[in-house]
Parts: C-alpha cells; sequence; structure tokens
C-alpha cells in the first residue's frame, strides 16, 4: 500500500484551504530541572530559553502551509501582544491572516508549557498554564467573519474547522458556512471541541474526533475498533456526515461512512516523545488531501503516517511531504505496488529524489529469471537507494530477433518475478527497441548493465551522461545467461526425445509378440 500512497503524496498539488478556528498562543519555557525548591517541595527550574509558536486553529493552518498548500485562517484575537505576535508569525509562514479579527473583550488564548530537562538530558513537559476566555462570540462578530470569508468562499477546495472550545465555533457562525459550502461543492471537515456538543457541526462532510470527543458526542464508549465503528455510524446520524475519522491513537483510524460501511486502518507502532499537535497534523494531511480530491481511505492512511511523525517530535512541528515521502518508503513493499506505468513511475522517481534517494536503472529482458539476474541486480541495488527495473515488452522481445519462440515468458509473469526481488523497488515494461525513452523521461542518478558490457557499449550511455548521471557495468556469473540455459533445456528436451524413441522402437517387437502370444 505504500507505493499507492507515494503517489498520492506526488498528486497532492496545491490546493488552497480555509482553515476556521480557534488560534492558541504556545509559549514554551525551556530549562533544567536542577534540584528541589527550598521554599516549597517543587522542582526548582532554571530557564535557559523561551520559544512562542503557533497552536491551535493557527497551528492547523502553519501545518497546511508545510504540506504545501496555500491557507488563508478566518479566526480571532486579542488587542494585545500576543495576539500581535501571532499575527506577525502568520505573516512569518505566508499564511493569509486577512480575515484574523480584533476582539477587544478577549486576550489571545496563551498556553505556556514548562519543559525541563534532567541534567541535560531529553526535556518533559513539567506545568501548562492557560490563559483564556471561552465566552461564545457575539452575533455581531459573527456576521462580520461570516461576511469577510462568504464572498471568497469559491477560493477554497477545502475547509477545515478547528474548534479548541474558546468560543469561536458557534452555530451561528458554522450553520451558515456549512451550508455555503455544501451548495458550492466544497466539503468541510470538522476537529470537534472535547465538550461532545456537535450541533454547529451538521451538514459537514466528515469530522475527526478522538476516543474521548466521540465517546462524549455519542454516548459510546470507544475501547475497540468495533466500539468505533458503532460510534462513527452513530456520528455520521448525528450531523449528517458523508463519513467519520474516528482516530485511536495507537490503533490508527476508524473510517466510517453514511451507508454503514466501514474500515480500520491501522498505523504502525512509533516512539512516541510528544502528542501535542497530533490531531492537528492528522487534520491537516486530510484536509490537504480532501483539497486534492484523494478518497477517504487514502486520506486516513495519510493521516495515520503524519500524525506518527508527529508524536515521534517534542512540542509542535509542522511535517513536510518530504518527511511523510521518507516514511512511507522505509515500510513493507508489496510486489504487486512494485509494477507501475511511465507516469506513475516519474511521480514515484521525483518522489525519491525529493528525499536524497540516489535511482538506479537497469534495463532488459528478464526472460528466465535465473542466479545470474539475481546477483547483479544485487549488486545494483547496492549503487543506491532505489532499483528500477525496466523490461522489454513480448514485441520488443520479439524485434530484437533472440529466437522465434521468444520471449518463453510474457511481460506480464516476467514482472512479477522480478517484482517479487526485494532488491527491486520498481519494475516498467517498455515497448521501445531501446531505453533512451524512459531514460529521457525518469533521469535515473546511475545506469547499469550487467553481462560482458563495457561502460561505452551500455545503451543508453549518452543521454544518462548528458545530464549528469553515472554509467556503470555490473559483473556476471559466468555459465549463467538465458540463451545459454535455453540452449542447455533444448538440447536435454532432444536428448530425452531421442531416448524416448529409441527405447520405444526396442520395445515394439516384444510387446508385440507378447500380444500375440495372449491373442492364442
Amino acid at each position: 500500500m505504500s507505493y499507492h500512497l507515494i503517489d498520492a503524496v506526488e498528486r497532492l498539488g496545491c490546493p488552497r484551504l480555509l482553515v476556521v478556528g480557534d488560534l492558541i498562543l504556545d509559549r514554551y519555557v525551556w530549562g533544567d530541572a536542577e534540584r528541589i525548591s527550598q521554599e516549597a517541595p517543587v522542582i526548582l527550574l532554571h530557564e535557559q530559553r523561551q520559544e512562542l509558536r503557533l497552536g491551535g486553529a493557527a497551528n492547523v493552518a502553519q501545518m497546511v502551509k508545510g504540506l504545501d498548500a496555500e491557507v488563508t485562517l478566518l479566526s480571532i484575537i486579542g488587542a494585545d501582544e500576543e495576539g500581535r505576535q501571532a499575527c506577525r508569525e502568520l505573516e512569518r509562514l505566508d499564511i493569509d491572516s486577512g480575515s484574523v479579527c480584533i476582539d477587544p473583550s478577549r486576550p489571545t488564548t496563551l498556553k505556556t508549557r514548562y519543559m525541563g530537562s534532567a541534567q541535560y538530558r531529553h526535556p518533559h513537559q513539567m506545568l501548562r498554564v492557560d490563559r483564556e476566555v471561552r465566552n461564545a462570540i457575539d452575533s455581531q462578530l459573527a456576521t462580520r467573519l461570516l461576511n469577510q470569508i462568504l464572498p471568497h468562499l469559491k477560493d477554497f477546495q477545502a475547509i477545515l474547522v478547528s474548534d479548541y472550545g474558546k468560543g469561536l465555533c458557534t452555530q451561528e457562525l458554522l450553520e451558515p458556512l456549512i451550508a455555503a459550502a455544501r451548495k458550492a461543492g466544497i466539503p468541510v471537515v470538522v476537529d470537534p471541541a472535547s465538550h461532545g456538543k456537535c450541533a454547529a457541526y451538521r451538514g459537514a462532510t466528515s469530522v475527526t474526533p478522538n476516543r474521548l470527543e466521540t465517546t462524549r458526542a455519542t454516548g459510546v464508549e470507544v475501547r475497540t475498533v468495533e466500539d468505533a465503528f458503532v460510534a462513527g455510524k452513530k456520528l455520521c446520524e448525528l450531523m449528517s456526515l458523508d463519513y467519520a475519522f474516528v482516530t485511536m491513537d495507537r490503533d490508527g483510524i476508524a473510517l466510517v461512512h453514511n451507508d454503514g460501511t466501514s474500515e480500520h486502518l491501522p498505523t504502525r507502532p512509533r516512539e512516541v516523545c510528544d502528542i501535542t499537535g497530533a490531531g492537528d497534523m492528522v487534520m491537516a494531511m486530510i484536509g490537504v488531501g480532501l483539497g486534492a480530491g484523494l478518497a477517504p481511505a487514502d486520506l486516513g492512511r495519510l493521516a495515520n503516517v503524519a500524525g506518527g511523525l508527529e508524536v515521534e517530535q517534542i512540542g509542535v512541528v509542522a511535517i513536510s511531504r518530504e518527511e511523510i515521502l521518507t516514511d512511507l518508503m522505509r515500510t513493507h513493499r508489496h510486489a504487486e505496488g512494485k509494477i507501475l506505468n511511465v507516469p506513475a513511475l516519474q511521480r514515484h522517481v521525483s518522489a525519491r529524489q525529493k528525499t536524497g534517494q540516489k535511482v538506479v536503472f537497469t534495463n532488459g529482458c528478464f526472460d528466465l529469471l535465473h542466479a545470474g539476474h539475481v546477483s547483479y541486480l544485487t549488486e545494483a541495488a547496492c549503487e543506491g537507494q532505489c532499483l528500477i527495473v525496466a523490461i522489454n515488452s513480448d514485441d520488443s522481445v520479439r524485434r530484437l530477433g533472440k529466437a522465434p519462440d521468444r520471449p518463453i515468458f510474457d511481460q506480464e509473469y516476467r514482472a512479477r518475478m522480478l517484482a517479487a526481488l526485494e532488491v527491486v523497488d520498481y519494475v516498467v515494461v517498455f515497448d521501445e527497441d531501446t531505453p533512451h525513452a524512459l531514460l529521457h523521461a525518469l533521469k535515473p542518478d546511475v545506469l547499469v548493465k550487467g553481462g560482458t558490457y563495457s561502460a561505452e557499449e551500455i545503451v543508453g550511455r549518452e543521454v544518462v551522461l548528458a545530464y549528469g548521471g553515472t554509467v556503470k557495468p555490473m559483473g556476471m556469473v559466468e555459465g549463467l545467461s538465458t540463451t545459454q540455459i535455453v540452449r542447455r533445456l533444448r538440447e536435454q528436451d532432444a536428448t530425452v526425445l531421442s531416448l524416448a524413441a529409441h527405447t520405444q522402437a526396442v520395445t515394439a517387437p516384444a510387446s508385440a509378440g507378447h500380444a500375440d502370444r495372449k491373442a492364442a
């Protein structure tokens, strides 16, 4: 499945998203936990540095931007220095903050986390202090926000609602926004607040609640995947959703559609350093994928990867497409996913080269896969981090004039045999007599060829050298070639047929005499 998801990431494009929700500013105070205070039985933190980061809906917007999408934030701040700091950070990240309004009646929400390390080892969160007001915004401010964004709704491919329960995401704001988005065919995904009240989200495309949020919204305690399926169906009914993502941390995501169909999307185990921001990263990945038109199951699978990478970080960190691609390339590779057409393979090669991988290319007929092939392919794979094997189509093999009855195995069978090898990352079939067109399209870093070829004799050498690649001949196993194996098999067949004919001639009279005696 990782091959399919690599292709999905490469097809994300650059959608434009609207993020609606509570803007939060996160302050981190880093220090060394030196000793116990003499004033009280508490740890004394020796402050070393402070750091301000965007949080809440602003963090979702930052993560969307980190995934190479365009984003506009619709939110509110207080008339204070923290609000101004948040806007400066949004501007630095090239996030459109033109729809961030000032509400003088409340402060900008600020969460201060004290991060202590003992003897300069890995830091851990010791304490969090929140400064916030949770009152719902008034109708005048809701109208002002709607007037800011509704005339420009058609500019967005998806809308994300990040409700942290700080008072912005009222029914008065969300109901007309969701209705207008539905009418315009723009999907809306909601990360609901933890209080469990969901009337304001009715009519959205999907929601992404965790176990606790799902339990509070539906009354169904989510302990198992089956529980999540039951709760997800209820979420769809309560909010008239198209589908729901119930996020279950180490158990992955349960995807439930409004027709009752459901699917468990598992995730692989991670070393959890800090869960802060994991839900925001899941939300951002789903939003960008939705804006690019990905299917719900692929949205969930990519969200698992993005969220998993997030919990491996300390604090809130935007995960990039390159990090997601690198993670996907480390996972188990299924043979059937290795056989690609040229456009798909171009996207995969681009993805691998973006992450710094060296791509190796070789080509041939590979009619009878034998130890010689395996030896040279293993050697070729050591030249980089990704090995592409291009095989001649059946028509191409015949044009090469190998023999009237070649290839022995058709191109589909040959491709499947090669894809089953662990050292092979991709297999592609080409119909031309030479690999020149493929080399121009893929631009691999290294071109290799097994057998008795010198570097100057390798077909396609001039193409690869022209764009700065390298060309290298591989070794061969003496006495092992497809032509030699086919010749020996034919010689053995001829010998067997000759012996059979001789045996039949020798035994025929005796058999006839036996038959005559039996008849008598």
